[in-house]
């Protein structure tokens, strides 16, 4: 939807919508101000979060698809056109999405030959027999908490923890565990369950 002014011209409504028509003591005014406080979960967001495809709950804006493998695998028995799946550690495949109930060895057999589990995966139908596969790896972690999606920063001004999107008290050694022994001191863990005590853990320095 469009705001429109009356009495403007065309060249006046284009320059305000590009954000042109301040004047100059505005701008000088604008450019005075000091900038934002650093928000530790935003910046941890905007490293692993943009472009298409996010994590199912994750809250989050889409995550970029930064594949470490892309290859093709011949699956005619699948249904539907796309299948998303994580490949555990031990060869287990946790399926998110998928039509029917076939097996989805063929894409797992051809991303282990470039890429270990665990992984996840994003397949697309290219023909009726032929599949694109890209595959990213991850990182998972087993232990105990509440909830299905957890934010854990920790910054010279202290802890802090979310769950589901809220507030909570207390700590998870395991994440702060994680976090210090892959960013140092400074570090946001995002985690969200995969299955029972199972999740999926990104870490990032701050």
């Amino acid at each position: 939807m469009r705001f429109f002014r009356r009495g403007e011209t065309l060249n006046e409504r284009l320059l305000r919508e590009a954000g042109l028509d301040r004047s100059e003591a505005e701008l000088d005014a604008e450019a005075a101000r000091p900038p934002p406080p650093l928000d530790p979960v935003l910046t941890f967001r905007q490293q692993f979060d943009t472009g298409a495809g996010a994590l199912a709950g994750a809250g989050l804006p889409p995550r970029a698809r930064r594949w470490d493998a892309v290859v093709t695998a011949e699956a005619p028995d699948v249904d539907g056109n796309e299948v998303d799946f994580v490949a555990l550690p031990d060869g287990s495949l946790l399926v998110e999405e998928e039509e029917g109930v076939a097996a989805l060895d063929p894409f797992a057999q051809a991303v282990e030959g470039e890429l270990p589990p665990p992984y996840r995966v994003h397949a697309v139908r290219q023909t009726e027999r032929l599949w694109a596969v890209s595959a990213l790896r991850i990182e998972v972690a087993r232990f105990e908490a509440d909830g299905d999606v957890i934010e854990l920063t920790q910054t010279n001004d202290g802890r802090a923890l979310r769950v589901d999107g809220m507030p909570a008290f207390g700590s998870i050694p395991a994440l702060e565990r994680l976090g210090e022994a892959a960013a140092g001191p400074a570090y946001a863990v995002h985690a969200e369950r995969l299955d029972a005590d199972l999740w999926e853990v990104r870490v990032a320095p701050l």
